[in-house]
């Protein structure tokens, strides 16, 4: 009977010590993730572009401050975005990230796109419900401002990041599904690779 006591207190103190990591961890910013590859367009490319978006959920949840990395496009770059949709499926622009001249539909304010972002010059900038658009396909149901709606679309696996350069690939020559690789240890500069 003592044993049973003990594993069953035991058990109570190991779920109230994991309720209280997951509780500190929501008290953190959120780290999240995408490797850019041609190999995960759809259809796939063949390029030898890569790229990397590294970025941080704040802990409140109001805004995703990143870094977008890139190199060797065959193409002239024309835009970037975060689209709504799993892997291996092609969804709505949700947030722009940058575009060019050569695109006319991005919203006002939208920062110009460099043809390589690499090192210590990367993309930056600051994600808010204001950058939200509505996706162009409705039935997706991504309102404007719905920030909230797309950081749980990224915590799903279900938003990736997207690099289209013209002319040969206004579809996307280079393409990375966004992870969530849990809170930012700030105590560190550790990447999760």
């Amino acid at each position: 009977m003592n044993r049973i006591l003990a594993a069953l207190c035991a058990l109570v103190i190991l779920i109230l010590v994991n309720g209280s990591a997951q509780a500190a961890d929501k008290n953190k910013d959120q780290l999240i993730l995408a490797h850019l590859r041609g190999f995960q367009e759809v259809p796939s490319v063949s390029t030898p572009a890569t790229g990397e978006f590294r970025a941080v959920i704040s802990k409140d949840e109001q805004s995703i401050v990143y870094e977008l990395r890139y190199s060797g496009l065959q193409n002239t770059i024309s835009q970037s975005h975060i689209h709504f949709g799993q892997r291996s499926v092609n969804g709505s622009i949700v947030i722009w990230l940058c575009t060019t001249a050569a695109i006319t539909t991005a919203p006002p304010g939208t920062q110009t796109c460099p043809q390589s972002a690499t090192g210590n010059l990367p993309l930056k900038g600051t994600i808010t419900s204001s950058n939200v658009i509505a996706a162009s396909t409705t039935s997706q149901l991504i309102l404007a401002g719905e920030l909230a709606e797309m950081i749980a679309a990224i915590r799903g696996g279900v938003a990736y990041v997207n690099i289209h350069g013209l002319p040969l690939n206004g579809g996307g020559e280079i393409r990375g599904q966004i992870k969530a690789t849990g809170p930012k240890d700030d105590s560190s500069d550790q990447e999760d690779d």
